[in-house]
């Protein structure tokens, strides 16, 4: 049995209005410059507290990027669900993957209280057999400590789980922890950019990622 290890925002779900959204709420209600949909696509990818440090102008004193990062929580928790939709087609792989018998799984960067809620909301018919977001203890993708977490808890050796994302983050954690990887072209980093990171298998939409996994 595999593991397949999922990113979530890039990946299974387009959160970018959402994330833009509650940053710019969070920049324009300190008196700070906002950012394009496009730029803010750019800052998504390293956790909460990097995402607000590239939003906000350089020098920024740490205690106001503290404040952003707690006027953000709380703006996305009330309308995270108003900017998040599952990419066209990944609730039918999802549902694919389930029947194969495959164990799935969620691993990102995103706090991991919106890890959890929005993967259960959003797929609530898709047995996740763990979700891990970004917590206390446990470091930010690249690190493999979460990837080791979710092979350890499920009982899967390492070169049997399958790390699938959209960023070059999830190849680099995919490499730290000994496990295959596989990048998709829908998210947030361009097909350019994963193969100058040394993505050997990318897929361009959901549709193609059964038949790479049986081949």
């Amino acid at each position: 049995m595999r593991c397949l290890i999922f990113d979530l925002d890039g990946t299974l779900v387009n959160s970018l209005p959402g994330i833009a959204d509650s940053l710019n709420h969070s920049l324009l209600g300190h008196g700070l410059p906002t950012h394009s949909y496009a730029a803010i696509r750019s800052f998504i990818g390293d956790g909460l507290q990097t995402l607000v440090q590239r939003a906000a102008p350089v020098g920024t004193d740490p205690a106001l990027l503290a404040t952003l990062v707690s006027h953000f929580r709380h703006s996305y928790a009330l309308s995270w669900a108003e900017g998040t939709l599952a990419y066209p087609g990944i609730h039918n792989l999802l549902d694919e993957l389930q029947r194969s018998g495959d164990q799935l799984a969620v691993l990102s960067n995103k706090p991991h209280q919106f890890t959890e809620v929005i993967t259960r909301t959003i797929f609530p018919l898709i047995h996740f057999a763990k979700v891990l977001g970004q917590q206390e203890g446990i470091p930010p993708k690249p690190h493999p400590a979460g990837a080791f977490q979710i092979a350890l808890a499920l009982d899967v050796a390492l070169n049997r789980c399958v790390m699938i994302g959209d960023s070059t983050m999830d190849l680099e954690t995919a490499d730290h922890a000994g496990m295959q990887a596989i990048a998709v072209a829908w998210g947030y980093h361009d097909r350019k950019r994963l193969i100058a990171a040394g993505a050997t298998r990318i897929v361009d939409h959901p549709s193609e990622l059964p038949a790479l996994l049986s081949s």
